[in-house]
């Protein structure tokens, strides 16, 4: 799905990861699921991922959540405030000049047909030429933190990029958080942008998890 404020999404005044989970469960809920959904994020989309199983746990099967840096912004946010990237939108005069400038924040390897699949649906027709789709206001939003991973009333997995952002002990903070509970999986020779290089890896992990999750259902408290 696109949030508000990415692709194909409308825009709001403002953007937090209350909002975003409830776009969420509410898209879920649209699509009429039968079973509880698995929510899946990826960097910020983590993040959104971690929020929603605290405010909808239970109405979960479980989250997944992809190279999040729960302790400090993502690289796009970063690259926001510094001033790198992610300013005030440019127009391109064609299609193809504005596919030559997609990369990566991070930048990366990267497997050529999903890049140039991304970069293509990441830009549409305006006034002039062709922009970004998404809003740069996006990118405003405060970092998360650890309290994001208190009360998660459905299963969690953590999945770590071997190249990526999340140093060894932000995630040993995320399991222990969450009560060394949560398969770690580690996608080898993957950069931050898993989807991007790796994405056979990625989809074989993450299938390989969902065919088998009873082991990491959460603690419940034992009446006495």
């Amino acid at each position: 799905m696109d949030l508000s404020g990415h692709g194909d999404s409308g825009r709001n005044d403002k953007y937090t990861l209350d909002g975003w989970a409830n776009e969420v469960m509410a898209v879920a809920a649209d699509a009429g699921f039968t079973d509880p959904p698995v929510i899946i994020g990826h960097s910020m989309g983590g993040f959104v991922a971690l929020r929603t199983a605290g405010l909808y746990g239970t109405e979960l099967t479980g989250i997944v959540v992809i190279d999040s840096p729960v302790q400090d912004l993502t690289p796009e946010q970063q690259a926001a405030r510094e001033g790198r990237a992610f300013g005030p939108l440019r127009v391109y005069p064609s299609r193809e000049a504005a596919i030559a400038r997609f990369r990566p924040m991070p930048d990366q390897p990267t497997l050529p047909y999903v890049r140039a699949h991304v970069a293509a649906t990441s830009i549409h027709a305006v006034d002039g030429g062709w922009a970004w789709k998404f809003d740069p206001a996006v990118f405003g939003r405060s970092a998360a933190t650890p309290a994001l991973l208190r009360h998660l009333d459905c299963r969690v997995a953590l999945f770590h990029a071997e190249h990526g952002i999340v140093p060894p002990q932000t995630t040993e903070l995320m399991y222990d958080k969450l009560g060394q509970l949560a398969p770690v999986i580690e996608i080898p020779a993957a950069g931050h942008h898993v989807m991007l290089d790796q994405p056979i890896a990625l989809v074989t992990g993450i299938r390989t998890l969902l065919s088998d999750w009873d082991h990491s259902l959460p603690a419940r408290p034992t009446l006495r």
